[in-house]
């Protein structure tokens, strides 16, 4: 920086400086005022309202916030209902491939053994399964009733949109990589 800078930087933060030692007796003056009010009064709130008991008594109808084929669900696999309808398998120990979304798992082949055909699947992580029917894929039940060298045919459990379930047949098929 120049001095000629330097100088009128000095200046400008004199003048600034200069600026705030005003004279303020003005602002004090209405402090004062301010301070010298009497205070005001505060209304009194409203009495509180008396406590009012409330006794629930809808415990036997639908929660509001239960959606009905869960609970559908929960009575088909407590034996409860027995109306002969298409429902998901009671006590079922889910398999692996039901895990996965059945979009996500591709067919990479067939493996025979001894005379039976046996499919191979790979998951989105890249880990092959081998599968035959009965075994189960998918989030919905999926049991496997076919294989053959191009694809893979389930049946599907999924529910109807009326509070019970329908049978879905889909596919997966060898993949064209």
């Amino acid at each position: 920086m120049s001095s000629s800078n330097i100088k009128i930087a000095a200046i400008a933060s004199a003048l600034a400086l200069a600026g705030c030692a005003q004279d303020m007796s003005d602002l004090r003056t209405y402090v004062e005022q301010v301070k010298a009010r009497p205070g005001g009064r505060l209304e009194q709130p409203p009495p509180p309202k008396p406590y009012e008991e409330f006794i629930y008594e809808a415990s036997e109808q639908r929660s509001p916030f239960a959606q009905e084929m869960t609970s559908q669900l929960a009575a088909a696999s407590e034996g409860d209902v027995d109306d002969g309808g298409i429902r998901p398998p009671a006590n079922h120990n889910r398999q692996a491939l039901e895990e996965f979304p059945l979009d996500s798992l591709r067919m990479v082949g067939t493996v025979d053994k001894d005379g039976i055909l046996f499919g191979l699947i790979t998951n989105s992580e890249g880990e092959i399964y081998r599968v035959r029917p009965g075994n189960y894929m998918g989030l919905n039940y999926g049991r496997i009733i076919q294989i053959d060298e191009a694809a893979i045919t389930l049946m599907e459990i999924v529910p109807d949109g009326l509070g019970g379930w329908m049978e879905r047949e889909a596919n997966v098929s060898i993949a064209d990589d």
